[in-house]
């Protein structure tokens, strides 16, 4: 597994925000100058609740701390400071197999805290326990067994919890559940989160294709957010259609696999990626309004990395 840092041109740190100068700028009202303003979250104009977005987080019980290893603690801490209305945990969360006593002895003495305001999905680590069995009896109150799957309001949004592995369960049937819920609860501001990212300059994974039927169906019903993790590494992207191309009429993707287990170096920059960074742990802030949202990425050194506002389509 890769897990050195990424050794960017641009910026020794590890951080890379795209600029106006690395862009054509095709699409001007999301071109990478815009991408330069900067707003906190909590102390933005945008109103609304703020939640926390992160995956791939805890290490197996026993595992040695080290500034890029097993920083879960530390990334726990960090959410707790936002006081969220949820955190939405986007898979990976126990390594290495997601047992139930690991669960119980290190994710639990983290992010445990937080546990009845969390909103997860499953990753591929959760199912190397058969059927993901003590991913779903550890988060029973969160999270019903015999889909998988759900949507929720937070505010005025509402975001559909997904499940990508798709190579284990019916994911035909869950796109149309997808189309069925976006058709009967149209929101204007809505997001989709799942484990694995249809696109990521990561070099350990890169795309991921397990999700382009999830992104079909959201990109239809005009969702504006598409949260994942997998790689380790943060990583934001411009408003994308599921075939890859910058799209006023696409998601914003965001991945954050920061959680806290290891750190993954950057392979070739995927088309669309404004700003890239994997020199901490840390974890994705988004502050959901009426008809737009903040999001700010903070990492376990106090260091604000990449923040902004973005309006809903």
């Amino acid at each position: 597994m890769r897990r050195a840092l990424a050794s960017l041109a641009a910026v020794a740190t590890g951080l890379f925000v795209a600029t106006a100068a690395a862009s054509t700028a095709a699409n001007s009202a999301d071109a990478p100058s815009a991408e330069r303003q900067s707003a906190s979250v909590g102390t933005t104009n945008v109103g609304g609740p703020t939640v926390v977005a992160v995956g791939d987080i805890a290490c197996k019980p026993g595992d040695p701390v080290s500034p890029l290893r097993c920083q879960q603690d530390a990334t726990a801490a960090l959410a707790q400071t936002y006081d969220p209305r949820y955190v939405l945990g986007l898979g990976d969360l126990q390594y290495e197999t997601g047992a139930l006593t690991a669960f119980a002895n290190s994710y639990d003495k983290s992010w445990g805290a937080l546990k009845q305001v969390t909103r997860p999905v499953p990753g591929n680590h959760e199912y190397r326990t058969p059927e993901a069995r003590d991913y779903y009896t550890y988060f029973e109150d969160q999270v019903s067994r015999a889909e998988g799957y759900y949507a929720f309001d937070v505010g005025s949004w509402r975001v559909y919890a997904l499940n990508s592995n798709c190579t284990l369960i019916d994911c035909a049937r869950q796109a149309r559940w997808l189309n069925r819920q976006m058709t009967n609860t149209p929101r204007s501001c809505s997001a989709i989160m799942l484990h694995h990212p249809l696109f990521s300059s990561g070099g350990e994974h890169g795309n991921s294709s397990e999700g382009r039927r999830f992104w079909n169906v959201a990109y239809r019903h005009g969702a504006d957010l598409a949260l994942s993790g997998h790689d380790h590494d943060y990583e934001r992207f411009r408003r994308m259609n599921p075939s890859g191309d910058p799209d006023l009429n696409g998601l914003f993707q965001f991945v954050a696999g920061t959680g806290g287990k290891s750190l993954y170096s950057f392979g070739s920059t995927v088309q669309g990626s404004l700003a890239r960074d994997n020199h901490a742990a840390g974890v994705l802030a988004l502050t959901l309004g009426e008809e737009q949202f903040a999001y700010e990425y903070k990492t376990i050194d106090g260091e604000t990395v990449d923040s902004g506002v973005r309006d809903c389509r």
